[in-house]
């Protein structure tokens, strides 16, 4: 009686594998005879995103010449352009007139002049003397307000932002923090005044896509502003995003 032929496993390589949609690294692990292995999957992170930068238009002038506390929602998910790099903006915080956080509080200076100006207008600072700082200008013109941009994803340009940060990373340690964007559109002082809905230079783009889920908390830094405005929850993100800065503790649904 002949031994019937051992009949072998068929693995589906396909099912086995992990679907992954968000930029993170998972360990997988194969399991062989009398033995096991752990097994690091880099995974990078996603951009390009869909979208495609015909698609991206300028916003409006008027789009920024609202209130900094209801524009600094309305940029989330929005874009930044500068020549080859584009972002993605996923986290912010308004700052307004009478606000004790707020650079208008020093009146009109020529280090906060930019600030003063309508809404549209880039306002570019220098922190610590070493980071520059992207605002986005709100408001209309004298009232002294800006949306400070803290973290951003990318979307293209990914070797220009490596090679301006000095990092070989592309995970969100890239972006999430305001003076890593500033470094990764290689910005300076100079662009303060710069109109943002202007084709060329520095640019805000609309994607056409809103976003659904948003997290709100306290301002960062802020500790020597009245009690007030440290606890205002004036600080805006993206939700499901890793893409941005610490702390997220802070950080809860809107």
């Amino acid at each position: 009686m002949k031994t019937p032929p051992r009949r072998s496993k068929r693995v589906d390589q396909e099912s086995e594998t992990p679907k992954v949609t968000t930029p993170v690294a998972l360990r997988t692990a194969r399991k062989k005879k009398h033995c096991s292995k752990t097994r690091t999957v880099r995974v990078r992170p996603e951009y390009p995103l869909t979208r495609t930068t015909p698609e991206m238009k300028l916003m409006p002038p008027e789009f920024f010449q609202i209130d900094a506390l209801d524009l600094a929602p309305r940029l989330l998910g929005k874009f930044l352009r500068r020549d080859n790099v584009v972002l993605r903006i996923t986290e912010v915080e308004a700052y307004r007139p009478n606000d004790s956080a707020c650079h208008g509080r020093f009146g009109n200076t020529p280090r906060t002049a930019p600030i003063f100006g309508s809404g549209g207008h880039a306002y570019v600072y220098l922190c610590y003397g070493l980071h520059m700082m992207l605002n986005i200008v709100a408001d209309k013109d004298g009232v002294g307000a800006a949306v400070l941009i803290r973290s951003c994803s990318p979307v293209t340009g990914l070797e220009t932002i490596k090679e301006r940060r000095g990092q070989k990373t592309d995970k969100p340690v890239l972006l999430n923090g305001p003076g890593k964007v500033g470094q990764a559109l290689g910005l300076s002082t100079e662009w303060s005044h710069h109109p943002l809905y202007s084709p060329g230079g520095l640019e805000v783009l609309d994607g056409g896509e809103d976003v659904e889920k948003v997290l709100v908390g306290p301002r960062v830094g802020i500790d020597y502003a009245f009690p007030q405005h440290v606890n205002a929850l004036w600080r805006f993100a993206i939700a499901d995003t890793p893409w941005i800065s610490a702390p997220k503790n802070t950080l809860k649904p809107l």
